[in-house]
């Protein structure tokens, strides 16, 4: 079974910095693009960054030049460096993949990010 495991939320001051990890488990062959989305309470899941299996990036705008998406394809895992935080980045953080294989639209778990002001 393929699972998206994501790690490295937590707490953090405004200004500061976290580095978000999502790893795909399971029998995978290949995985083309991976991304990462967030929702605030309240408010309706928004895209943050994905990335292709080629390294080609996209950003919302709200995010761009602060938020670095990154991947190992070898480990099928990817990665959001996350800097110069602001409380509106406070959001549960998922890991998503629109197709692995024959599986469609897989999601993590969520990990919580809480920045404080």
């Amino acid at each position: 079974q393929v699972q998206l495991v994501e790690s490295g939320g937590g707490l953090v001051q405004a200004g500061g910095s976290l580095r978000l990890s999502c790893a795909a488990s399971g029998t995978i062959f290949s995985i083309n693009v991976m991304g990462w989305y967030r929702q605030a309470p309240g408010k309706q899941r928004e895209l943050v960054a994905v990335i292709s299996s080629g390294g080609s990036t996209n950003y919302a705008d709200s995010v761009k030049g602060r938020f670095t998406i990154s991947r190992d394809n070898t480990k099928n895992t990817v990665y959001l460096q996350m800097s110069s935080l602001k409380a509106e980045d406070t959001a549960v953080y998922y890991c998503n993949a629109p197709r692995i294989g024959p599986i469609k639209d897989l999601w993590g778990q969520g990990t919580q990010v809480t920045v404080s002001s």
